[in-house]
């Protein structure tokens, strides 16, 4: 099959599957797995935050950070388009009693500063306690500018709030921008990092900080069901994938960009934005269900909307996007 719905639908290589198969392990609840160890040492490392917390999930690793900088009737400010905000079942205030506080994101996927400092409660009783700002890079497929970040940090310390960084593609932001993973995370106090999306891995999320913020995530992710036993064997493919599978994320991109083109040929299709591996694409409402349903007995699986989102990944050549891109032009030639 040619998957274009996300990049979470990557099958483990042979070479990460033996070394999940060559893992040493131990019991993870009771701290002494040792690729676990090794995993979270790593990542915290590469991302220069002291300490690191391995999770089966990006979803997790978000709430368990949320959780560890807000207490019940706190409030996070987030992006509409926010991944912890929209896309995560709700999971902080229902499960973390943190009330929200979204703000539509701007174009370049950034949260306007005025925004944000607007949004920011007073010491009263009448209202929830602003604690975090939460911000995501990339966030549909956009890298933050980097002097955005730097405003956005200093205007949330300045206000006496955390900052967590909803990394889960930090290190295609990285490859895109050129920058290294610990600039990007630096300036936050918390970041949840995946590597079951471009990475490749099956499973997986490290969350990095301050080994106080940790320790607090350890706890909440006990609480939320998140402590693996020999879960080494799940680090490994983490492990490989940051081994081997950061810098190929450029073939992504540039193969984003030969998607975007192609789309952009046709004149039933409208190309609204492009970013390292994900194309956004208007379609004419009404074909979308047949043009789906066409390209699924083609073998391509996409979730063709109004408003649809391509995703590349190491599983897709090129010439499996010209394959989609020839079965969407024969479709509207038909």
């Amino acid at each position: 099959m040619i998957d274009l719905r996300s990049d979470t639908v990557t099958r483990p290589s042979q070479a990460m599957l033996a070394a999940m198969a060559a893992a040493e392990v131990g019991d993870d609840v009771w701290g002494d797995d040792p690729t676990v160890l090794r995993l979270q040492a790593t990542v915290a490392e590469r991302a220069g935050k002291e300490a690191g917390l391995f999770f089966p999930s990006g979803t997790q690793s978000n709430l368990a950070a949320l959780m560890a900088h807000c207490g019940r009737g706190d409030e996070y400010i987030v992006g509409q388009s926010a991944h912890t905000y929209r896309n995560e079942g709700g999971g902080a205030a229902v499960l973390g009693s943190i009330q929200p506080q979204p703000i539509t994101n701007a174009a370049d996927g950034s949260l306007p500063l005025d925004e944000i400092a607007a949004a920011i409660k007073p010491i009263d009783d009448h209202f929830a306690r602003t604690r975090l700002l939460a911000l995501e890079n990339t966030i549909g497929g956009k890298v933050l500018p980097a002097g955005y970040v730097a405003d956005a940090v200093a205007l949330a310390k300045g206000r006496g709030l955390s900052t967590h960084l909803d990394g889960a593609r930090v290190c295609n932001a990285a490859v895109a921008s050129g920058q290294s993973i610990a600039a990007l995370c630096a300036p936050f106090d918390s970041v949840s990092i995946c590597f079951s999306k471009g990475l490749g891995a099956p499973v997986g999320s490290v969350l990095v900080g301050s080994a106080d913020v940790v320790e607090s995530a350890r706890r909440w992710r006990k609480m939320l069901g998140g402590g693996m036993r020999q879960s080494g064997v799940l680090a490994a493919a983490c492990l490989y994938a940051l081994e081997h599978n950061v810098d190929r994320l450029a073939e992504d991109h540039e193969n984003a960009e030969h998607l975007a083109r192609g789309l952009a040929e046709i004149d039933e299709v409208h190309v609204q934005s492009w970013a390292t591996n994900m194309v956004f694409a208007e379609f004419p409402q009404e074909q979308c269900a047949a043009l789906e349903a066409s390209l699924k007995e083609q073998g391509i699986l996409t979730q063709m909307l109004y408003a649809s989102r391509f995703v590349t990944h190491m599983d897709l050549t090129r010439a499996d996007i010209d394959m989609f891109v020839s079965a969407v032009k024969k479709h509207f030639a038909g």
